[in-house]
């Protein structure tokens, strides 16, 4: 009873008198009688900023849903790409008409009337004040008073007429089309769910990271190439080791250098001492054309230093931490360095590369002196990188390994599982934990890596952030082993196999996934397990649902490197007041093909679910949390009017 009536006078404060209450609880009313806003699901971005930015500007098929809705038959196919294709890139599509329009003020009125319908349907199933706030600061007051009917206006034509005609006349038509073009990509999704995997392979996952970093309204699961992104800004050696090797195997060096301020120098003086006379032909970059010129060499020579010296970090760990349950991958120790053999599984294989200066047999996972000193120098950058640690801090703030939302459960990877369907237990700092807890005690152990000032646990949260990154009872990676060595050392291809975890098998289950779902909560009919990571061979014949639509796979597909492998870019979704539909893309080519030829890449959408009942905000975990303030300030009121509490009028 004390605190409730504590929370009640913390209310008072905010709502002091029975009117400003009841005035607060008739806007939540409205609120939850809206459309539920529109969700959109991405993953697996891997650094391919233009197609992320592409789906982003087109809400996964969403901005062009709306332009259908407004103008139905009344305009044709190449006239709503035309409008779609200015509401995704206004600037870039503006200078091209401006060269090609003969009358450029009657396009501009052309495009203003359309633009302002479309703003018109996806203000719609927004509140008034929440439009507001999205409204620029330059043209809000005149596009408010272009998007809202106005009864008192007896000819409503002319008004807007003479509106659009002062905004031709002062030359400002092009900043406004900008401004609602801006306006419609924002309102059009309410949020957004990134399931995972914004960095590696592509070549610009900082600006990916600075773009979300200005987004409205979105949150973030860790991926595993996230989590080593942010062990490595925390300096945990074996991270910032493979965050360089992965970008050097992708010939993505600009990422470090030119996106992070990461100065790669040191790294490169010592290939050069230490392997100068090295061809390194197993480290050429992956993809694009490798002649062998002077920086291809240094970079390959940079390429083997790291990954020696990740492979010594590695075992060190391995064997330091026998509860991460790899002991089979302290491969170091299981080299014959004499015969140039290493022996895995009972079986022994001749090495591609043979040539091992820095490491001494005896201690072969021990960093030589120059090495240390390289390291240290390293992991000096990755923790003085400004940029790297505000887009790490961004993943903390908005970031988690999983999370509930209206009825959906959201996590990048898998649960671990054993081969009879049961939750797999791990052991984490001594005690064994499955399902909901791993999650929530690895989670908890990444956060440490960050905030503790103990630093035997700090070191244990960094230590984790490897751990998942690369660990088979890792639920962002699944699988026995990540085959870092044998890619590189053995030609035998057999020896690259990684076995995924048995729940990649078992989700295709519908048993399987109701248990997962019932772990984290959620029951019922309109529930869904949403997760990324590993991408769907369309040309297989493969499918992105799972268990009569219980399970989606969305790996977005953006990484060009697997498109060859899956016939298809990837999946993203929409989940709306309608329904929710599966959007397929086709392999974006370029920004520049996109705005010239007015080229998507939705290919077509596929629903999952669709409502027979148009779902409100009152539906959703939002609707229940007004529900929840309503009854709390009708409490208010019932409080002020039996004096319970006094109005401060």
């Amino acid at each position: 009873m004390e605190n409730e009536k504590n929370y009640l006078e913390y209310l008072a404060e905010l709502y002091p008198t029975i009117e400003k209450a009841a005035t607060e609880i008739i806007n939540l009313q409205s609120v939850i009688n809206l459309p539920k806003g529109t969700e959109h699901f991405l993953s697996d971005i891997h650094g391919e900023y233009e197609a992320f930015s592409h789906v982003l500007r087109n809400g996964s098929g969403a901005v062009r849903k709306k332009i259908d809705d407004v103008f139905g038959h009344t305009l044709g196919i190449s006239e709503k790409r035309a409008l779609a294709t200015l509401i995704y890139y206004p600037r870039e599509r503006l200078e091209m008409e401006k060269k090609q329009q003969e009358d450029i003020d009657d396009w501009y009125k052309v495009m203003l009337y359309r633009l302002i319908d479309v703003c018109k349907i996806v203000s719609s199933k927004y509140t008034r004040a929440k439009v507001r706030k999205a409204l620029p600061a330059d043209y809000g007051y005149i596009i408010e008073e272009l998007i809202t009917e106005k009864p008192e206006v007896l000819d409503k034509e002319a008004y807007y007429e003479a509106i659009i005609q002062t905004i031709l006349e002062i030359g400002s038509a092009e900043n406004f089309i900008i401004a609602v073009a801006e306006l419609i990509q924002r309102l059009v999704v309410d949020h957004l769910h990134i399931i995972g995997d914004i960095f590696d392979r592509g070549p610009e996952p900082y600006k990916i990271m600075d773009c979300l970093m200005n987004y409205h309204s979105l949150d973030i699961q860790w991926g595993n190439h996230d989590v080593l992104w942010m062990g490595a800004a925390t300096g945990q050696p074996a991270c910032v080791a493979s965050t360089i090797r992965i970008c050097l195997h992708y010939g993505n060096l600009d990422v470090l250098e030119d996106g992070y301020g990461i100065n790669m120098l040191p790294l490169a003086t010592f290939a050069l001492e230490t392997y100068g006379d090295d061809p390194c032909e197993c480290f050429a970059a992956k993809g694009g054309e490798d002649s062998g010129n002077s920086q291809q060499m240094l970079e390959r020579r940079m390429h083997k230093a790291i990954t020696v010296m990740q492979l010594k970090l590695e075992n060190r760990l391995i064997r330091e931490n026998p509860e991460y349950g790899m002991e089979n991958r302290r491969l170091l120790e299981k080299i014959d360095y004499q015969n140039g053999t290493v022996t895995i599984e009972e079986k022994t294989y001749a090495l591609r590369d043979k040539s091992f200066p820095t490491i001494d047999p005896a201690h072969p996972d021990e960093l030589t002196e120059k090495e240390a000193e390289v390291l240290d120098k390293l992991i000096f950058a990755f923790r003085n990188s400004e940029k790297l640690q505000a887009h790490v801090d961004f993943l903390l703030k908005k970031g988690s390994l999983y999370r509930v939302y209206n009825g959906n459960l959201l996590y990048h990877g898998c649960m671990p599982m054993n081969e009879d369907g049961t939750l797999k237990e791990v052991q984490v700092d001594g005690k064994k934990y499955k399902g909901k807890a791993l999650y929530d005690i690895l989670e908890h152990n990444v956060r440490r890596a960050f905030v503790s000032r103990d630093p035997k646990k700090r070191e244990q949260g960094r230590n984790t952030l490897w751990y998942l990154w690369t660990a088979p009872n890792s639920p962002l990676y699944g699988r026995d082993k990540m085959t870092t060595f044998e890619r590189y050392f053995l030609a035998e291809k057999e020896t690259w196999t990684e076995v995924k975890n048995a729940y990649y098998r078992l989700i295709e289950k519908e048993e399987t996934a109701d248990r997962i779902l019932q772990e984290f909560g959620l029951a019922g009919e309109n529930v869904h397990i949403i997760n990324g990571h590993v991408p769907v061979h369309q040309s297989a014949g493969e499918s992105p649902v799972k268990c009569g639509g219980k399970v989606l796979i969305i790996d977005g597909g953006f990484c060009r490197a697997y498109h060859k492998e899956t016939g298809i870019a990837g999946y993203t979704l929409i989940y709306n007041s309608y329904g929710l539909s599966l959007t397929a893309h086709e392999p974006f080519e370029s920004t520049e093909k996109a705005i010239r030829e007015e080229k998507d890449i939705v290919s077509r959408q596929v629903a999952v679910r669709y409502n027979m009942k148009r779902q409100l905000v009152g539906d959703t975990d939002q609707g229940r949390q007004i529900r929840q303030r309503i009854r709390e300030l009708k409490e208010l009121i019932e409080a002020y009017r039996t004096a319970q509490l006094k109005e401060l009028l």
